[in-house]
């Protein structure tokens, strides 16, 4: 467990950067003024295993036919600095009418690598396979018995990316960028095939959407918010995912959706929004939790009609908030919050009491058509959770550590050190408590590592001794 933890710090904690503002982005927008959409050839749905830093997810959203479940498939590879390489392997199914517990599968894999060209993966007993004609993928998991996974998506309509490449850009040197993200969307899919759980196989055929993301940075800093859509009708579908950047980069909002029906791209890229029509305050997270939505779509077809689609309505009962760091330890946890300015949950929907409907306009002809809707909202980090390491916090700390006056204008440098620091001890209470087979790290185990490094932080006094007065600090 220590070392899942190890690696969700390295993919979560991290400096906030400074503030670059919204000259330091050129979102896919950009593209989207001369092309709104570009379709997808099997070329573009190589993977490209970037050597920097950076997340790349083959997802697959699965709804059954019965309309009794849905499901996730995903594949996420991860590389952080160019140094360690990450594969997990995700299932979830979720149980509509609430007669069993979601049952969420997440297995590091082995042994993994590429076809020739790129555009299959493989691992120890996962695969997951282009066809040569690039119209579909076969999906199979051994990897944990609880949910094995063998299923078939057919693409019936155009994949697309927003634009010409579906890039959006980071850096100060727009022409070296330091930074991307990039989505390519199978937005209108027909699922086959099972997925077997210790209660006997499920089966899955229906309708899919197959959603491609590459983060070439590290991810919070790429966004603080994201929402996502997939909503399937009889005759068609819409999806929709947008993000926030964090305020680095001028709490940039960017926007990718699209509306399809078999054979045919009605409308695709940036022209679309969210609105949280409704929220509450989660006790838990603190975060705005949404309780009613509002979906907009709008563009041109490739004959010049004018289209205008909307979604809106209650959310419903939430399926599930999956907090991401409850693994970590609670300590660990609550300096990763504090250090890297990141607390992320996501909210997951898919109301079934009273279903939502597409109202859709092409031209002069209105169209209203009911269906299913799985939504996400995924909140990371926004400004506010700067005030864990704030100016007034940074004086004090300093002063506990002996500094008589700390100058406003190296604000910067010290929440740089200070978080720094925090890192530090907690790679290193991580590795005690490893050392020790421990499953929770202690007090005593962060006093033993601040007394290592020899300086007090915080009012810990490293020259206390733990052993004898385990509760004696300053």
């Amino acid at each position: 467990m220590f070392n899942w933890a190890k690696q969700k710090l390295a993919d979560v904690a991290g400096t906030q950067e400074p503030i670059y503002g919204p000259t330091a982005i050129r979102t896919v927008a950009e593209e989207a003024k001369e092309t709104s959409h570009t379709e997808l050839t099997r070329d573009d749905l190589k993977w490209k295993a970037m050597d920097s830093t950076s997340v790349e997810t083959q997802s697959f959203y699965l709804m059954s036919d019965d309309g009794k479940h849905l499901a996730l498939a995903q594949v996420i590879y991860s590389n952080v600095a160019g140094i360690h390489t990450t594969v997990q392997f995700n299932s979830k199914i979720f149980y509509l009418d609430g007669s069993k517990p979601h049952l969420w599968c997440s297995t590091q894999l082995s042994n993994h690598g590429f076809s020739e060209d790129k555009a299959s993966f493989y691992a120890d007993d996962c695969a997951l396979d282009l066809s040569e004609d690039g119209t579909n993928y076969t999906i199979k998991s051994l990897n944990d018995q609880r949910s094995i996974v063998n299923l078939k998506i057919t693409r019936k309509a155009p994949g697309f990316v927003a634009g010409k490449t579906g890039n959006t850009l980071y850096g100060t040197d727009l022409e070296n960028p330091w930074g991307s993200m990039r989505h390519a969307f199978w937005p209108r899919c027909a699922a086959e095939g099972t997925i077997t759980t210790p209660d006997g196989p499920i089966d899955f055929t229906g309708k899919a959407f197959y959603s491609f993301a590459l983060q070439g940075m590290k991810p919070h800093h790429a966004a603080a918010r994201w929402t996502f859509a997939d909503f399937q009708t009889p005759t068609y579908s819409a999806v929709l995912m947008q993000f926030v950047t964090p305020p680095s980069y001028g709490t940039t909002t960017v926007t990718i959706g699209g509306i399809a029906k078999d054979g045919e791209i009605i409308i695709g890229g940036v022209d679309s929004t969210v609105a949280h029509t409704r929220t509450k305050t989660d006790s838990e997270s603190e975060w705005p939790e949404p309780e009613a939505i509002k979906f907009t779509w709008s563009g041109k077809t490739k004959d010049g009609k004018a289209v205008e689609a909307v979604i809106e309505g209650d959310l419903g009962q939430r399926l599930d908030r999956v907090d991401v760091m409850a693994e970590v330890p609670a300590f660990v946890k609550r300096i990763v919050a504090g250090a890297a300015g990141t607390k992320p949950y996501i909210y997951q929907y898919s109301p079934q009491e009273k279903k939502l409907t597409l109202k859709l306009k092409i031209g002069d002809e209105e169209i209203s058509e009911e269906g299913q809707l799985f939504s996400e909202a995924t909140f990371i980090s926004e400004a506010k959770l700067t005030r864990f390491i704030s100016f007034q916090l940074s004086r004090t700390f300093a002063r506990r550590g002996g500094v008589k006056f700390i100058s406003g204008t190296i604000y910067d440098d010290i929440r740089e050190i200070l978080v720094a620091r925090l890192k530090l001890i907690i790679y290193d209470c991580i590795q005690y408590a490893e050392y020790r087979k421990a499953k929770t790290i202690t007090v005593q185990d962060v006093l033993f590592t601040v007394r290592r490094f020899g300086q007090p932080l915080y009012g810990f006094d490293p020259g206390t001794n733990t052993e004898s007065s385990p509760t004696k600090k300053r």
